[in-house]
């Protein structure tokens, strides 16, 4: 597992995950890209065998 700060580019492949997470609730509108940009500094992303998952 790799663990590393977000980027912005990570946006793209978790925004369509955001929904299933939150058992298909409309949630993706309370995610925008800008967090992903405003938090790059302070939030991380763990990865294994090409899967993301945020903290």
């Amino acid at each position: 597992m790799k663990i590393r700060l977000i980027n912005g580019a990570d946006f793209y492949n978790i925004s369509p995950l955001i929904n299933e997470w939150w058992g298909g609730r409309q949630m993706i509108d309370m995610l925008p890209k800008l967090f992903f940009d405003h938090f790059k500094n302070t939030s991380f992303i763990a990865e294994a065998n090409g899967e993301k998952y945020i903290n």
